[in-house]
């Protein structure tokens, strides 16, 4: 025990005293014993390369002894033992001893001088020459001298050295010309042996060679662009898939897409200079229908059965073709912003599509490119085609894309909808529609990415509920109350009734992940519709339950829809007598607030009266075959029996809407009559309300459209489809009749200004007539007098 103590004291009093310095004592001798190896091993390596260029030496003596002595032995002349004794090293002697190709820089006697030079002289110079080009790399290298310096190139320089910047600008300003095709130069050296026989001679010869490429070089050092010169690409890139020709055209493209750019800022720095019409469709033409297929042919694209792109985007090709790529996509997207034509706008979308697998590496372009085909998919003034066209761009993008591209495409869709569902009228419904119906298919393609997008979203809409519920201020309900609120919900509802429906689960062969939001969409749906229960907002709240209605139906989701649609019986609007009125009925279904003046009227009235009529026969039309519709039916057919029983009374001053009370009353009966039908078939069966089996097979292919209640509900459609019908084609009508009223109105000033030129020339007329009377009086006169 006491040694242990002894040792324990004497480490600690090492460790105190001597420990730091042998460490850096022994980390001195590693460092000595390091520089020793380091010299050691420069000393063997100086001493290998003497003897090897010793050997050099001696070999090249014997080389020339064999070349002035015996010839050289080929290698189907040596016996195997020959060969394995040494005499292969005659045949690679006589392959090294090959002269080797000078640059064309370097004069001939600089060659003969460097052969006669010793060995040692050549082995000191080897690391001190710069490698020997081909031909086409020098070519090449002198056409990068010849381009301009670029951009880039030229912002740092300015910050890096400022001074020599501004001394360069004071007494070289040429030296700071940049040349903004600089990039797409490297496509050319991609093309090198992809021509033809002509593409395969050296430049120089290809130059003073007369052709068609010949004349194109021609052309193409003129700035002004032709109809010849754009058919002599098109000719390159349809025979040849020529990639110096695709750079050309792109080139020319981009120029077109800018083609009032530098008329905005004064000047214009563009390669080519388009100054007629057809020259300038015929350059976009050749670019959106060749450029992606000569892009095909150079790098095709594989996709897999699962629908999986891949595009090798390691090789050399890639990498510089992708600027090429990069350039035609951002014209594109400029070119956009400047077209009207229904017809362009849609070969210029549609050119998007064979590209895009190109452009996934490419995570900003692509982020930017959505954005804008979104906004046409949104944009108000889009046709119909247009918007199909920009859809499908869409879903190739969310198709091919990984799950980033298919995050932010589904992002901006969404805002895209958003934004274009701002204004609503009669002229703007079908388009949002279509809006609503296309988009709600891309969330489906990838349950995983839509969910998660959807659930983010939804929750952005009960932040807003919840926060026009908490802050109860004067105008903090109109966060909620408005078109873009409104469509986002009914958005949501297609979604899911698209993706949660029992069919689609069943051929998916599992339960859809969307399913889960149908709990929150509902609950928030419900909290803006009961927000503000006053008369002014019936119109929205028709919308929202359309919207419940439709989920409902698709996923097979019980919703108590009926006491919201009963309120608005219970409502001083619809209590109390009405007020006569002349107004045009409202159209719900372009309103989500009544004006001030439809309020206590007889048309808004009998207008709200028709709304909750429908709303409650389709809503009830869901559950006609359930086995507890009767007692579903029950409360609203005791509601509306109280509601008539108060309308009849002469001395509570009910509402007297025979209209009104007629429909309900009809509704109502049709209720009974039904719910008289589930009893009867009801008591027939044989098992008990816990065997869910049998109670979820209750009248399950018995079509509910054969009961009372659908028989009424199906009556009703129709007539609503007729009238909805006739005053779509009035609306048409009195379009028309707008339209020619405006024409005749610009035409009545022209013809005002012609009908005063007449009346002046008639003017002149009358007043040469007069004076023509004149001079004959006078003449009279004259002759009387002689």
């Amino acid at each position: 025990m006491g040694s242990v103590k002894k040792n324990l004291k004497a480490t600690k009093k090492f460790e105190k005293k001597h420990l730091k310095g042998v460490l850096e004592k022994r980390k001195a001798t590693a460092k000595i014993k390091q520089r020793h190896q380091i010299k050691d091993k420069q000393k063997a390596k100086r001493a290998k390369d003497a003897e090897f260029y010793k050997g050099s030496k001696d070999g090249a003596d014997g080389n020339a002894k064999k070349r002035n002595g015996a010839p050289e032995r080929k290698v189907n002349e040596m016996s195997v033992d020959d060969f394995f004794q040494g005499g292969y090293d005659d045949i690679i002697d006589s392959k090294d001893a090959k002269p080797r190709k000078r640059k064309r820089s370097q004069p001939a006697g600089q060659d003969a001088e460097a052969s006669d030079s010793g060995s040692d002289d050549d082995a000191s110079s080897i690391a001190e020459q710069p490698v020997v080009a081909s031909d086409s790399e020098a070519d090449d290298d002198d056409g990068d001298d010849e381009r301009g310096m670029s951009k880039e190139t030229m912002n740092a320089l300015a910050d890096k050295d400022p001074e020599f910047f501004k001394f360069l600008q004071e007494n070289d300003p040429e030296a700071l010309d940049f040349d903004e095709n600089a990039d797409l130069a490297e496509v050319d050296e991609l093309s090198t042996g992809e021509e033809g026989s002509e593409d395969e001679q050296p430049k120089k010869k290809r130059k003073k060679g007369k052709g068609a490429d010949g004349g194109a070089d021609d052309a193409a050092q003129d700035n002004k662009l032709t109809r010849a010169l754009v058919a002599s690409w098109k000719k390159a890139l349809v025979e040849k898939q020529s990639l110096r020709a695709a750079r050309q055209v792109v080139l020319a493209f981009r120029c077109a897409a800018h083609l009032n750019d530098g008329d905005e800022d004064g000047e214009s720095q563009q390669r080519w200079t388009i100054d007629s019409p057809d020259v300038f469709n015929d350059t976009v033409m050749l670019a959106l229908k060749e450029i992606p297929v000569v892009m095909n042919h150079h790098l095709p694209v594989k996709e897999s059965a699962a629908g999986r792109v891949y595009v090798s985007t390691e090789t050399r090709k890639f990498r510089t073709l992708s600027l090429l790529l990069k350039s035609f996509t951002s014209s594109i997207m400029r070119l956009l912003g400047t077209l009207s034509d229904d017809k362009t706008l849609k070969l210029t979308l549609s050119s998007l599509t064979p590209v895009l697998p190109y452009l996934l590496s490419f995570k900003k372009l692509v982020r930017a490119l959505a954005k804008s085909v979104v906004n046409f998919w949104a944009q108000p003034a889009s046709s119909e085609t247009t918007r199909i066209t920009a859809f499908l761009v869409l879903r190739r993008l969310v198709v091919i894309g990984d799950k980033g591209i298919r995050e932010a495409v589904l992002k901006a869709t969404y805002q895209g909808l958003v934004q274009g569902c701002r204004v609503t009228n009669a002229n703007t419904i079908q388009g949002i529609n279509l809006m609503k119906n296309s988009a709600a298919e891309l969330w489906g393609i990838d349950p995983t990415v839509g969910y998660t997008t959807a659930f983010a979203l939804i929750r952005q809409l009960a932040i807003h509920l919840r926060s026009s519920i908490v802050h109860n201020k004067n105008e903090s309900f109109r966060l909620v109350y408005n078109w873009q609120f409104t469509h986002s919900l009914d958005f949501w509802s297609c979604v899911l009734a698209e993706h949660c429906s029992p069919l689609r689960e069943a051929e998916a062969g599992k339960e859809s992940q969307l399913k889960l939001l149908i709990y929150p969409l509902v609950q928030v749906t419900l909290g803006t519709l009961r927000l503000i229960p006053t008369s002014l907002y019936f119109p929205l709240r028709f919308h929202l339950a359309r919207s419940l209605l439709r989920t409902s139906r698709a996923t097979g989701t019980y919703i108590p829809l009926a006491s919201a649609l009963l309120e608005v019986l219970s409502s001083a609007e619809m209590r109390k007598p009405p007020r006569p009125s002349t107004l045009r009925p409202l159209d719900f279904s372009v309103a989500y607030k009544a004006p001030k003046s439809y309020l206590r009227t007889r048309t808004y009235q009998d207008g709200v009266g028709d709304q909750v009529v429908e709303l409650l026969g389709e809503y009830m039309l869901l559950w006609a075959t359930s086995i507890a519709f009767p007692e579903l039916a029950l409360p609203v057919v005791i509601q509306l029996k109280r509601w008539l029983k108060q309308a009849r009374s002469k001395g509570r001053g009910g509402n007297r809407n025979a209209k009104l009370a007629s429909q309900l009353a009809l509704l109502a009966h049709k209720l009974e009559a039904s719910a008289r039908f589930v009893e009867e078939r009801r008591a027939q069966v044989d098992f008990a309300p816990r065997d869910r089996a049998q109670v979820d097979a209750f009248l399950r292919d018995f079509d509910p459209t054969a009961t009372p209640l659908g028989a009424y509900v199906v009556g009703q459609r129709k007539a609503r489809a007729e009238k909805a019908k006739v005053l779509d084609e009035a609306r048409r009508e009195d379009a028309r009749k707008r339209r020619e009223e405006e024409q005749g109105e610009a035409a009545g000033p022209e013809s005002e200004e012609e009908d005063e030129d007449e009346d002046e020339a008639g003017e002149d007329e009358t007043g040469s007539d007069e004076d023509e009377d004149a001079e004959q009086e006078s003449d009279d006169e004259d002759e009387e007098d002689a």
